[in-house]
């Protein structure tokens, strides 16, 4: 009977935390189909018919199309570096770590974490200013990746210290390099954790907003966050709309957590234990 109270106690916390977590989605899905006036009324209410002309005004006042594609490119090429990067140094600094050197290199990562980007603002647009980076999806790219290696490492470093040192020893024996050894036996073992790190920054990088606006002020390659703004005005905002842009921007985000959902909880658990 206590195990069956717990059992259903359990089950309504998580029900109510489920519940709590999706209301902003089904306000922000709400205000997206309605009109101003059922707005004005009521925020959540239903609508009596879908408003689907708020999408058409958002794609088309935001630039959607062309500031999604900015912001793909942005992301994809951002979360690849990321990877590779953060892969590489956790598998340096995991295999190592039982030397001083690495471990203290591994605080030097988590307290860089600690550093926030109002501190390099003016240093860094200075910097791409003289490199002529500025409005450049290079230069963004570079900031973006760079910016967000450091939690990457971190959260290799324990799954790479739980991978069987044999593995690798067995592969030395047949004569493999150790770039060879990495990525035919180390890198696939990584998949859990990739996909981890994949998801939560292709949240991060979709959703960057501070380099974005210190670094991309062209209108031909400004990104989704940027572009969400031309809604709000001095002098009042068009909500609806605003959503309905806010709607369309979650989909990729969506989408690509749907496709490595398994992968991700697996990540989350191993690394767990792992680390």
């Amino acid at each position: 009977m206590k195990e069956n109270r717990v059992g259903i106690l359990s089950k309504i916390a998580l029900a109510v935390m489920t519940v709590i977590f999706l209301f902003p989605f089904l306000i922000c899905i709400l205000m997206a189909v309605k009109s101003k006036q059922e707005t004005s009324k009521a925020i959540l209410s239903l609508p009596k018919s879908i408003h689907w002309e708020n999408f058409t005004v958002a794609i088309e006042k935001a630039k959607i199309l062309l500031s999604m594609k900015n912001s793909i490119i942005i992301t994809v090429c951002s979360v690849i570096i990321i990877l590779l990067v953060a892969s590489t140094a956790a598998y340096a600094i995991g295999r190592r770590y039982h030397k001083r050197f690495y471990r203290f290199y591994e605080t030097l990562l988590v307290g860089s974490m600690m550093l926030p980007f109002q501190v390099i603002m003016v240093p860094v647009y200075r910097m791409y200013k003289d490199l002529n980076l500025l409005d450049t999806r290079v230069g963004a790219v570079i900031m973006i990746s760079g910016m967000a290696i450091a939690y990457s490492t971190v959260m290799m470093i324990g799954f790479v210290r739980g991978i069987p040192i044999e593995l690798e020893e067995a592969a030395e024996m047949e004569g493999a390099g150790r770039f060879r050894i990495f990525f035919t036996v180390i890198f696939p073992l990584l998949k859990p954790i990739l996909a981890t790190v994949a998801t939560l920054q292709f949240l991060a990088v979709w959703n960057e907003f501070n380099v974005s606006i210190l670094l991309l002020q062209d209108e031909a390659i400004k990104t989704i966050p940027m572009q969400q703004y031309v809604f709000f005005g001095a002098y009042g905002a068009d909500y609806n709309t605003a959503f309905a842009a806010a709607v369309i921007a979650m989909i990729p985000v969506v989408l690509i957590f749907l496709v490595l959902q398994k992968q991700v909880v697996a990540g989350m658990t191993a690394g767990a234990v792992k680390g």
